[in-house]
């Protein structure tokens, strides 16, 4: 079974930056994308982002398109989350996934694993 650890999430004030790592492991899913999702109490989990095996391919939320960079080293069960410019609405209990095909990236119930989540709250 995959296991997927999150750190990196904390406080900011609007404007800032964090840095969110996934490290995986245990079974993993050799050649399988990953990805990070989100969700805001009172919220439904949402797609922020994901990447090829190869780190090649990144697709992101139209909402965070600009602002935040996923990036994860070749062939390696790990990836990260740059999150730049900050807002109050990024708020939200950021979560790592692996295990599906990229054309299903966006649909959260098609990842296999995920990670306990890690906070990220944003103050205005």
């Amino acid at each position: 079974q995959l296991h997927l650890v999150e750190s990196g999430g904390g406080s900011v004030q609007a404007g800032g930056s964090l840095r969110l790592s996934c490290a995986a492991s245990g079974r993993t899913f050799n050649g399988a994308p990953m990805g990070w999702f989100r969700q805001a109490p009172g919220k439904e989990r949402e797609f922020v982002a994901a990447i090829t095996w190869t780190g090649v391919i990144r697709d992101y939320a139209d909402s965070v398109k600009g602002r935040f960079t996923v990036s994860r080293e070749s062939g390696k069960s790990a990836v990260d989350l740059q999150l730049n410019s900050l807002k109050p609405e990024d708020t939200a209990v950021y979560y790592c996934a692996a295990g599906t095909t990229w054309r299903e990236r966006t649909d959260v119930l098609k990842w296999r694993s995920w990670g306990q989540g890690t906070q990220v709250t944003v103050s205005s």
